[in-house]
């Protein structure tokens, strides 16, 4: 599903255009959805991932807002990727073991859905 067609369907669930930056869509759904958070307090490089599922005329899409830890900071930089309906059940049940693997495992294979996440070499 490409990153317009994405939007425009969610620009349906109040939201405002169809021309929003991944972070105003970010926003939109950080502000307008219930998330569930899995902080990694261990690991070096994901601080937290919260999935979102937003429901728009009986459609549901599903969302991870991934927090990267900053080196030298407490504070962390957020990415949105669109995922599969099955991504937070196999990474619930895989972080604990390790956050990095259970991330490119699960959630990094969507990355480029909305073209909001960074690609890793």
């Amino acid at each position: 599903m490409t990153r317009k067609y994405i939007l425009i369907i969610l620009s349906l669930f109040a939201f405002q255009s169809y021309s929003q930056t991944c972070e105003e869509l970010m926003e939109s759904i950080k502000e307008n959805n219930y998330g569930t958070t899995y902080n990694s307090f261990t690991s070096e490089a994901i601080s937290k991932v919260t999935f979102y599922d937003v429901t728009v005329d009986y459609q549901t899409y599903y969302f991870a807002i991934v927090c990267f830890k900053q080196k030298y900071s407490y504070g962390c930089n957020e990415y949105l990727y669109q995922v599969s309906s099955r991504t937070e059940i196999n990474y619930s049940l895989n972080y604990l073991d390790s956050a990095g693997k259970a991330f490119w495992k699960y959630i990094q294979p969507h990355n480029e859905n909305l073209d909001c996440a960074p690609t890793f070499n």
